[in-house]
């Protein structure tokens, strides 16, 4: 398994790359999140890397960062979830967007994806929900709400409200409530759009 590459970028063509590694160059496929953020071509780039083997291609996917690698892991893990799918998904979410779409169960944010339906979204998003690991949420910069947060969001959703609804309401409460306080509150809120 090729893990890492370190050398010269040659081409960028997106959303390919060529890396020149003494003398033997690659074809690399990075998220445009990866893509915007490599150096001038000529100059050197460093790419956490993961390799696709195929019956009939080896392909090689690079990110700029160890937690996009991850997260394409766990999207490959996924059912019905190939490379090219997990590749636009890091390329219209950074793994930070995706821990938090995931939980906050928006699935409206993965839809926008192209090639990503509802059930797909659904399917990522259930799939994802204890999969996207807090130490990967956590050095994305993500924190998970607190527990409360989860269980008024959860109470509104069992009482009839859309995700949107109740999501849009959840980020409007302060923190620290408890979760009967924070439930009330929202009802409030709700009651008065």
């Amino acid at each position: 398994m090729i893990g890492r590459l370190t050398g010269t970028l040659l081409e960028k063509n997106p959303p390919q790359v060529l890396v020149d590694v003494q003398g033997v160059a690659y074809e690399v496929d990075v998220p445009m999140s990866t893509f915007y953020n490599l150096p001038g071509t000529g100059e050197r780039v460093a790419l956490f890397t993961h390799l696709v083997v195929r019956e009939d291609a080896h392909l090689l996917f690079g990110f700029g960062s160890d937690n996009e690698r991850r997260a394409f892991r766990q999207l490959l893990k996924i059912t019905g979830v190939g490379a090219r799918t997990a590749l636009s998904i890091l390329s219209g979410l950074s793994v930070a967007e995706l821990a938090q779409a995931v939980t906050m169960q928006e699935t409206g944010r993965l839809t926008k994806i192209p090639g990503i339906g509802k059930k797909t979204a659904e399917r990522l998003m259930l799939e994802l929900k204890d999969k996207l690991g807090a130490d990967l949420a956590t050095a994305a910069g993500i924190h998970r709400p607190p527990p409360a947060s989860a269980d008024i969001l959860n109470a509104l959703l069992a009482l009839g409200y859309s995700d949107r609804e109740a999501v849009a309401v959840v980020k409007k409460l302060p923190e620290g409530l408890a979760v009967g306080d924070g439930i009330r509150q929202a009802l409030k809120l709700l009651a008065k759009s």
